[in-house]
Parts: C-alpha cells; sequence; structure tokens
C-alpha cells in the first residue's frame, strides 16, 4: 500500500494556511473532505503529524520534518501540472450558500443559469447553517439569527413580517368583525376552531406569530403538516384554512387573489435578515453578485 498524494497535497495545505477550513478553501473540497485527508495519512505514517489547539493546527515535530521533505518535490510536481495542464476553459469558482428552501426558490431560482461561477445551495436550520459557514463549507447565508462566532459577520438588509394568511374561499368576515375591535382572547378562541396548515421545518413562524399577539404558546396541531411554505401557500390557493407564513414568500399569490392576508396583529411581528459571511473570504466579489441579486428581488 502506499500514500496517496492527495493526501500529502491536503497535509501541505494545512501545514500552510494553519486551519482545517483555510486548507479547504485552498483545495475547494470540504472540510470533512480535509480531516479524512489528514486522518488517512496520520494512520499511514503511524505518528501524529499535528496537535488540536484552538483555532489552530500546530505541527508536531514529525510533522515538521514530513513537510521538510515533501515540500520541494510537492512544489515541482505543482509546477509541471500548471505547465502541462490543458485547460479548454476559464476555471469556475465554487461559491456555498446556506438558506431556507423557499427563500432560494424566490430569489435566485431563476437567476441560476445566468451566474458566472458555480453554486451549490443548502438547506437546513440556522444554527447549522451558521456552524458550516464559520467552518468553510457555506461561503453565505440568509438568516434572520445572527450567531456569536467571532469569525463570522452580519449584515442587515432586509425585514421579513408574519402573516396571518387565508385561503380566499376562506370565509371571514366574524373574523375582521374581532379584530376591528381588538378582542384578543376571542380571536385567540376563534383561530382555534379553524383548519391549520404549517410545516414540519418551520413550525417557529406559527409559534413565534402566536407568542407575540397572544402571550402563550399554540396549543393545537396544525391539521395539515406539508413539506415546505410553497406547498402551503399551493394548498390554500383558491381553498380554506389558515397558516402563518413570512410576507414576501406570498407576495405572488396575494397579487393573483389566490390567498388574502387577514391579520398582521395589533403590532406586526418582523424579523430582520441578515446576510451572513466569513470576516475573511477569498469569494468577496462573487457574494457582492450574489448579495445584489437578493436585494433587487426585495427590493432594498
Amino acid at each position: 500500500m502506499r500514500w496517496n498524494l492527495e493526501w500529502i497535497r491536503t497535509f501541505k495545505a494545512i501545514y500552510e494556511a494553519g486551519t482545517l477550513s483555510a486548507a479547504a478553501q485552498e483545495l475547494f473540497i470540504s472540510q470533512p473532505g480535509v480531516s479524512l485527508h489528514l486522518n488517512s495519512l496520520e494512520a499511514y505514517t503511524g505518528y501524529k503529524l499535528f496537535d488540536r489547539a484552538a483555532r489552530k493546527m500546530v505541527p508536531t515535530e514529525k510533522g515538521k520534518i514530513l513537510y521538510n521533505c515533501v515540500i520541494e518535490p510537492l512544489n515541482k510536481l505543482e509546477v509541471a501540472e500548471q505547465h502541462f495542464h490543458k485547460r479548454s476553459q476559464e476555471e469556475r469558482t465554487t461559491i456555498s450558500v446556506g438558506m431556507c428552501f423557499e427563500t432560494f426558490q424566490y430569489t435566485l431560482e431563476e437567476h441560476i443559469a445566468k451566474l458566472p461561477f458555480n453554486l451549490i445551495i443548502k438547506f437546513g436550520e440556522y444554527p447549522q447553517m451558521q456552524q458550516d459557514l464559520d467552518n468553510g463549507l457555506l461561503d453565505l447565508i440568509i438568516t434572520p439569527q445572527k450567531g456569536n462566532q467571532q469569525n463570522l459577520e452580519y449584515k442587515a438588509f432586509s425585514k421579513e413580517r408574519l402573516v396571518l394568511i387565508a385561503g380566499s374561499q376562506t370565509d371571514t368576515r366574524d373574523f375582521k368583525k374581532l379584530t376591528d375591535t381588538n378582542k384578543t382572547k376571542e380571536i385567540e378562541h376563534f383561530l382555534k376552531q379553524q383548519l391549520w396548515y404549517s410545516t414540519a421545518a418551520d413550525m417557529e413562524h406559527l409559534k413565534n406569530f402566536w407568542l407575540a399577539h397572544f402571550g402563550t404558546h399554540p396549543d393545537f396541531s396544525p391539521n395539515f403538516i406539508v413539506p415546505n411554505i410553497s406547498s402551503i401557500i399551493r394548498c390554500l390557493s383558491g381553498a380554506t384554512g389558515f397558516s402563518v407564513v413570512p410576507d414576501f414568500l406570498c407576495s405572488d399569490a396575494l397579487s393573483a387573489k389566490k390567498i388574502q392576508v387577514v391579520w398582521e396583529g395589533a403590532i406586526p411581528l418582523e424579523n430582520t435578515l441578515y446576510f451572513g459571511t466569513r470576516k475573511k473570504t477569498m469569494y468577496s466579489k462573487e457574494i457582492e453578485t450574489l448579495e445584489k441579486l437578493l436585494k433587487e428581488k426585495w427590493k432594498v
């Protein structure tokens, strides 16, 4: 068994960059991939090559010896690769972005084919997105939540308002009489008797809306749990029922009169939306392009 040349390239990148995330960025691979290469090389050599310190990979004595042995021939190989590699077209940068599924559909999906760089979209929970951004697995996130990682920065660019919507065929006359007189307890009681749509991933919208306007957590379960907010809007279009969703995600259906906003609460509940990035990134130009597209879609 021989060692893999990619293990050595990864070892060199870690040695020179100082962290796994920085090495991943340099090699255009994931951080777990960098860890796998290093673990494989250490298993092959039988030596620990780095001490894992806080935010820093410190080479051991064996690591320093190995680096001195491989750096010159590896540099020569890289020069040869650059000289003999035939490029049929200019290499494209790859950017990884984290956002919710509906935000992607509403904002970036229509622009994908025109982007001058490769794009990987990852959907998930916001805390995991923040962690992946900090670890170098993502380059940009769109989030209503700010983390506390020192390596990250957040830039506010828009707001989303949580609104109560209903299908266009929903009879809301009695409900509007209650909201006109601001009878909070009666409003809450009325809503508990209705048909509700929600998603497994976004029950947080309903919980936050209920807590803000009624001072309690909702003590009922939605009648229909569907995959995402887009599904909610399609199900409600031309039908009956209620749901709580961000206003910007339902603007097209509202314009087409497929659904209706029936209440925003006495004091509307708004979330600030942020662009999250690492403080140091080599993809500033590409990130700026994406941020411009998002701002245009939100009409910021």
